[in-house]
């Protein structure tokens, strides 16, 4: 009999834990040399089409609400949870691996902050191979959901994007806004949150790391979506329902002039 050493077995318990959650495959990722505990789990959906939450941990409720959106839309699905940093890392207090871009930050920093290292590349080329796994092909429509705590977000829903012009930021934001409200009608009790949509209104998360090396330059168009406090704990299901109904309309309004 092979007998594994703990950090193994907790490893292994852990990935078989999530494979449960999310009805996916769960992974270690795997960075030779890297002290890093944290796993990816995919699951194949509609080819093209991902829906992912790569802070699964420190953006509370992002995995759980991500594994239902794909539930509903039936797109792709990739969760990474874990990944914070070893004490040796070049980022101190609270810092995590960003792995959806190859750098080190802590939650709720500014972008500029985060700073590159070895591991780090190796967590994000881990999470690159695992949404590029899930697309089954070419990433035409991805969408990342975020989460923060900042006072001056509380009221709002941030969509950064890619591949969005004017026009379609228009139509998007139209569109969310009008979800929202239908769900709303029979919700007095959640919060009409407002929908900020990139390039037409200014967000406080740009994304801008994840465009420039990370996985939002391989998309044919993405948004990647920041959701306050309360729309992830007080009010979580109606606004999972509400991002979902918005993503199986969204990816069908053609591409702005």
């Amino acid at each position: 009999m092979i007998r594994l050493s703990s950090p193994i077995r907790r490893a292994a318990s852990v990935a078989a834990g999530l494979a449960l959650l999310y009805g996916c495959a769960a992974q270690s990722a795997d960075l030779p040399g890297a002290r890093v505990r944290g796993h990816i789990a995919t699951r194949p959906g509609r080819p093209g089409f991902v829906v992912a939450a790569p802070h699964g941990s420190s953006d509370v409720n992002t995995d759980e609400m991500a594994v239902e959106i794909a539930r509903r839309t039936g797109f792709g699905l990739v969760v990474a949870t874990g990944f914070a940093m070893e004490p040796d890392s070049l980022v101190l207090g609270g810092g995590r691996y960003q792995v959806n871009r190859p750098l080190e930050g802590v939650p709720g920093r500014p972008a500029s902050e985060s700073v590159p290292s070895d591991a780090a590349r190796r967590v994000y080329e881990a999470y690159e191979r695992r949404v590029l796994e899930a697309a089954q092909g070419p990433l035409r429509f991805y969408a990342e959901i975020h989460g923060n705590n900042r006072s001056e977000c509380a009221g709002q829903i941030e969509i950064a994007t890619v591949g969005v012009d004017r026009e379609l930021a228009l139509r998007l934001r139209t569109l969310a806004e009008l979800i929202r409200d239908a769900h709303l009608r029979s919700r007095r009790e959640v919060q009409r949150l407002d929908v900020l949509v990139e390039p037409v209104d200014a967000v406080t998360y740009r994304a801008s790391g994840a465009k420039r090396d990370g996985i939002l330059r391989v998309p044919e168009r993405a948004l990647h979506i920041e959701l306050p406090k309360c729309a992830r704990r007080d009010w979580r299901a109606t606004y999972t329902s509400i991002l979902a109904d918005f993503l199986i309309q969204a990816i069908a309004l053609p591409a702005g002039r």
